[in-house]
C-alpha cells in the first residue's frame, strides 16, 4: 500500500501545457506522470510530444469523430503503453523461461 501513497508528489502535480494540435492553440492539464509516459511514447514514435498529440488526435477524428474528452483519451493511450509494457515483459520472461528449459 505505500507504494501507491508513498510517490513522488511531483508524479501527480498537475502540469498545464499550451501545445498546437492540428494548428489549434490548446492547453492540457494531466498529471506529470502522464506526461512522463506521453513523452516517451512521442519519442519512440520518433516525433516531438505535440506532434504525436496531433497524429492521436487525427487519428482519433477519422475513426470516431470528436472525442468527448481528449485528456481522458491521453490518460487511457498511457494505461494501453503500460499494459503494452508489462505483456512485453511476460513474453519475454515466458521466452526465458523456454530457454532455461532446453538448456
Amino acid at each position: 500500500m505505500r507504494s501507491f501513497s508513498r510517490q513522488d508528489r511531483r508524479r501527480y502535480q498537475p502540469v498545464t501545457r499550451k501545445i498546437r494540435l492540428n494548428g489549434q492553440s490548446t492547453s492540457i492539464r494531466l498529471e506529470q506522470a502522464f506526461w512522463d509516459i506521453l513523452d516517451e511514447i512521442a519519442a519512440g514514435e520518433g516525433q516531438a510530444t505535440p506532434a504525436f498529440l496531433s497524429t492521436l488526435q487525427s487519428e482519433v477524428l477519422m475513426l470516431d469523430g470528436e472525442p468527448v474528452n481528449f485528456t481522458s483519451l491521453l490518460r487511457c493511450a498511457c494505461l494501453v503503453q503500460l499494459e503494452l509494457r508489462g505483456t512485453n515483459a511476460q513474453a519475454f520472461r515466458e521466452a526465458a523461461r523456454q530457454v532455461a528449459r532446453a538448456a
